[in-house]
């Protein structure tokens, strides 16, 4: 036998590609690039496929300096923008002896932040180097941690009730209830309406506003832990479309007096969002929607009565009204309130007037405004962001309440992610993507109206064997333009004909398609599209950010329009040559899973296999807060309902058809995909069904990969 040795191996390998490459075989190119694994591109981020941010970057509001902090968390630097000012270096344990590496910190200012270590809650003055320990609280028990610098006073949650903690080390209860029923402190609505939190210091934190939510109304629903043995039951509340639903309030707490006073919101069944403080926090202003979601007021009360003062002004829709923005005040905007809103079609900017108790529109753009940022002193104007004239961007513009002069500040199509900073907001920092830039860190000084660049991140897919994407629209049935995706293989042959996986989604609130890096999508499409396919997307009517009309064709026929939409771009592809039009897959995931499920039922035929993950089956059993919005109830739309729920169409079903759930999750109920199976079974339908045992609503982590090993293996072996 003979044994070769590494030097001898390698040397003979060398000399075989560089004869191939001579032989116009290989390209150096090729001969050096990487191939992508199925679980590189699922863990794209731990496996460094992903643009890289500047870490521990963190810019504080009122700062003319900014941090970052090194991979190890172990050093920590202060860069300053003024040139008289020295560059400070910090360790942990110059902030806390014995510690080596920084936990998460809470910036409140260029020279003071706060964390918490154990039971404790600390402030670190970098100025005067003093650590001073401010409150304790029971950190293994808390959650929700809403803390008030100027006041020193920390708010949190404990399971359903709501507690403070002061400097005087005393721990509060606050509406403390032992009915568990009673939730304080929390988000409502189940998330809906752009409801992010349940706590809301006012601005100088001298009472604390919060949600309540009384869910006596609502249904339990089980959900099996098998964690244990044996598996017990652990109950939710899930309000159901049609059903009983939570009855929301607003307290406010008092810490001086300790005491809480509810405001006097309306009594019927309806929904409290985007609750807001005034700057000098004497007013609370709250936007109230019926439960049918087609009537809103935006309200104005007295915290220290709870009476309602007056309401400012009203929006109605045969469709919906969506509040998700709360309302705008600053003291540099004086007796003005600004409110988003999409009356006139399109998300625009508008100005209530205190002193004549009128709305003014202050922008008429023909585009999706998304949200307000701050207001400019140095500029005097609204900073917000919006689409501009391609819905694929998001730029950052700003606006004169006044006159309604409108700027764009950002510059190149992509997306900006910006933040007003500064010790008189005058700077805007900007983290910017686009198709070919992975990230981008930098700021605008609106003095001077000059970019200075922090940050760009290099390409993490530099060596890796990757396609191209193009991205064109096509006509939908009413004329409009659908944005589309096609994701090729790197080495894509057109006189070839290749299989397609249509992905979907094509829901209220999510965009697919958007100007990112790689143009959004995940990198398991690249590596699928390596497997010799060819990947799909398309966003039709529905779908985010392309105004009230595109986005309300669904009402009441959830599916119905998506479905013509998807099909329109199935027609396209029909037409391409490259395409194998015998071989066309559909998988998406939530929305996406009833979109796929849909597609297979309702136009069988069209693919021969479908991956369904979490899907909708019947809008009767999916919640209240977004369910009723986009389709009534069942008692108020009896068609709808009956020509949307998929078990009525189960016996049409050809192909090969995979539905996949989360055993425990909580927002599409596992009762959907078991009613889809026990129908099956009665009609003697053959699918396939599997379970994540303990997995909610998406699976994550190390798992993903064997969910997306389960989806794509079963797509290339059935999809023929």
């Amino acid at each position: 036998m003979t044994v070769e040795i590494p030097s001898v191996r390698l040397f003979r390998t060398v000399r075989f590609l560089l004869f191939l490459v001579w032989a116009g075989f290989v390209t150096p190119l090729q001969a050096q690039q990487r191939v992508l694994s199925l679980e590189d591109a699922v863990l794209a981020y731990r496996k460094g496929l992903t643009p890289k941010r500047l870490p521990g970057f963190v810019w504080p509001e009122n700062a003319t300096s900014y941090v970052t902090m090194n991979a190890a968390r172990d050093t920590l630097t202060v860069h300053p923008l003024r040139t008289n000012f020295a560059t400070v270096e910090l360790r942990p344990d110059d902030v806390l002896p014995g510690l080596d590496r920084f936990p998460l910190l809470h910036w409140v200012s260029g020279s003071v932040f706060w964390f918490t270590q154990g039971d404790s809650l600390l402030e670190f003055n970098l100025e005067s180097r003093r650590l001073a320990k401010v409150l304790e609280y029971p950190s293994e028990k808390a959650q929700n941690l809403t803390y008030h610098f100027r006041s020193k006073r920390l708010a949190y949650t404990i399971d359903h009730n709501l507690y403070l903690a002061d400097k005087d080390h005393r721990q509060i209860p606050i509406a403390h209830s032992d009915n568990p029923d009673i939730v304080t402190g929390q988000a409502i609505a189940r998330f809906e309406f752009g409801i992010q939190k349940g706590i809301f210091w006012s601005p100088r934190g001298r009472y604390l506003a919060f949600y309540r939510k009384d869910e006596s109304n609502v249904p339990d629903y089980p959900l099996v832990d098998i964690s244990t043995t044996p598996a017990h039951v652990k109950m939710i509340k899930y309000p159901m479309n049609g059903g009983g639903s939570e009855i929301p309030a607003v307290g406010i707490y008092f810490p001086d007096r300790d005491k809480v006073v509810f405001l006097k919101t309306k009594k019927d069944d309806h929904y409290i969002t985007n609750l807001a403080w005034d700057q000098s926090g004497q007013y609370v202003y709250i936007a109230e929607v019926n439960r049918d979601q087609n009537h809103m007021w935006l309200n104005q009360y007295d915290p220290y009565t709870g009476e309602l003062i007056k309401t400012l002004f009203e929006e109605t829709n045969p469709k919906w009204v969506e509040p998700e923005h709360p309302a705008f005040t600053t003291h540099f905007l004086p007796q003005r309130l600004i409110w988003l809103s999409e009356r006139d079609g399109f998300m625009n900017l508008y100005a209530y007037e205190f002193p004549t108790n009128k709305l003014r529109q202050i922008t008429h753009n023909k585009w999706v405004a998304k949200e307000i940022v701050g207001y400019s002193r140095v500029l005097g104007m609204v900073i917000f962001t919006g689409t501009g004239d391609n819905a694929l961007n998001t730029h950052a513009f700003a606006v004169n309440v006044k006159t309604g002069k409108q700027i764009q500040l950002t510059k190149g199509d992509g997306v900006h992610r910006v933040k007003l900073v500064g010790t008189n907001d005058e700077f805007l920092i900007d983290e910017y993507t686009s198709r070919t830039v992975p990230y981008r860190l930098s700021y605008l000084n609106l003095r001077t109206n000059e970019w200075h660049t922090i940050y760009t991140a290099p390409n993490p897919l530099a060596g890796v064997k990757i396609g191209d994407i193009d991205v064109f629209t096509i006509k939908s049935y009413d004329g409009t333009d659908l944005y589309a995706r096609l994701i090729k293989a790197s080495d894509f042959d057109p006189h070839k004909r290749y299989p397609v996986l249509v992905y979907v989604y094509n829901g209220p609130h999510v965009q697919l398609i958007t100007n990112r890096w790689r143009t959004g999508a995940p990198l398991w499409m690249h590596w699928l599209a390596e497997q010799d396919y060819l990947v799909f997307t398309i966003d039709g009517h529905g779908s985010d950010n392309r105004g009230f009309d595109f986005e309300s064709e669904i009402f009441r026929r959830l599916g119905f329009h998506e479905m013509q939409d998807q099909l329109i771009g199935v027609d396209w592809l029909k037409r391409q040559p490259f395409v194998d039009t015998t071989r066309l897959a559909v998988h998406g995931w939530s929305y996406g899973g009833f979109m796929t499920t849909s597609l297979m039922l309702r136009h069988p035929g069209v693919f021969t296999t479908g991956v369904a993950g979490g899907p909708v089956i019947d809008w009767k059993w999916y919640e209240v807060m977004y369910g009723e919005r986009y389709m009534d109830t069942p008692q108020t739309n009896p068609e709808g309902f009956k020509e949307n729920s998929l078990l009525n169409y189960v016996t049409n079903l050809k192909g090969h058809l995979l539905t996949i759930h989360g055993t425990v999750d909580d927002v599409v109920v596992p009762q959907h995909n078991y009613a889809f199976i026990k129908k099956c079974v009665d009609e003697g339908v053959q699918t396939d069904f599997y379970p994540y045992p303990m997995h909610p609503h998406n699976v994550r982590g190390k798992d993903r990969v064997h969910l997306m090993t389960k989806v794509l293996n079963y797509i290339m072996e059935h999809n023929r």
